[in-house]
């Protein structure tokens, strides 16, 4: 199995910015899609945002697109999630997830889940 631990969240007061990490085991992280998701208390899961294999497609919620950027390093099995000017509404856990299919990560169904990490905003 793939293993994926999340990092970085805490507490940012809105405009602020942070810097989310996801470190997966294994030597084949290059071959898996990645994705960043959020769930707020009360709502559903959402997707953030996507990255394909090589890092040459991404996708981003439109609720985060030109605020965030994901990322990968495939030399060090992570990815990334940089947030900036965020909001009170981006206060959610976030977790990291992987799958072998880009699609499936766009249609927020991939195999594996980290454990997520929040992210608490106050206005």
């Amino acid at each position: 199995q793939v293993r994926l631990v999340e990092s970085g969240g805490g507490l940012v007061q809105a405009g602020g910015s942070l810097r989310l990490s996801c470190a997966a085991s294994g030597r084949t992280f290059s071959s898996y899609a990645m994705g960043w998701f959020r769930q707020a208390p009360g709502k559903e899961r959402e997707i953030v945002a996507a990255i394909n294999t090589s890092g040459g497609t991404t996708h981003y919620a439109d609720s985060v697109k030109g605020r965030f950027t994901i990322s990968r390093d495939n030399a060090k099995n992570t990815v990334y999630l940089q947030m900036n000017s965020l909001k009170p509404e981006d206060t959610a856990v976030y977790y990291c997830a992987a799958d072998r299919s880009y699609r499936d990560v766009l249609l927020s169904s991939p195999f594996y889940w980290g454990q997520g990490t929040q992210v608490t905003v106050s206005s």
